[in-house]
């Protein structure tokens, strides 16, 4: 360790503040803070986001490194306001399926990941067994593209279309502070 980093490791009391916590334990406390800083801004620079959550830059940027490796950062990407680009319309889809057996259920998940419209598609519980988010310029458009496109998937029984009438909330950062309270248990291996 540098010696900036031996001073933030004995100022934290954590020994692994370079490394970060041992394999299968889990994000301590530094990788909740990164995440959550690159939740907030992910064009921060390494000494930027170093100097935000209290580490330098060489351990930040290996612990960023890390946590793209292990899979917990999965991408970068811009985030586009839809009615800038002209996706005046937002539609909430609960797509009924006619079978509900694997394969035919595959081939549905399959035609429906194809579709450029649908930005997001959980397998939901209750009526219906899929939920679907749909972006289209109007509502023209949209009906168009149920008649068109969805109706002709393989395996659609019915669907459900409510519409958007405005977002409170879109896009939101992920919860992190049930991870920042599981660290110490997992450091004294206490659950």
């Amino acid at each position: 360790m540098t010696k900036q980093s031996d001073r933030e490791a004995l100022v934290s009391g954590n020994t692994l503040a370079d490394d970060g916590p041992p394999p299968g334990s889990g994000p301590d406390r530094w990788d909740v803070a990164i995440l959550a800083a690159l939740q907030q801004d992910a064009r921060l620079s390494s000494a930027e986001l170093a100097a935000r959550i209290g580490l330098s830059t060489a351990p930040t940027w290996r612990r960023v490194k890390r946590l793209e490796r292990e899979g917990y950062i999965a991408g970068y990407r811009a985030v586009i306001d839809r009615r800038r680009i002209g996706l005046d319309v937002l539609a909430f889809v609960r797509v009924d399926a006619e079978r509900n057996n694997a394969s035919d259920t595959r081939a549905l998940e399959d035609a429906i990941r194809a579709l450029p419209e649908v930005v997001a598609c959980h397998y939901i519980s209750g009526a219906g067994t899929f939920e679907l988010q749909v972006l289209a310029t109007d509502l023209a458009a949209y009906s168009r593209w149920a008649h068109e496109v969805l109706f002709r998937l393989p395996n659609v029984k019915d669907i459900h279309t409510s519409f958007s009438l405005g977002e409170v909330k879109a896009d939101g950062a992920l919860p992190l502070a049930h991870l920042d309270r599981a660290w110490p248990a997992a450091r004294t291996g206490r659950r």
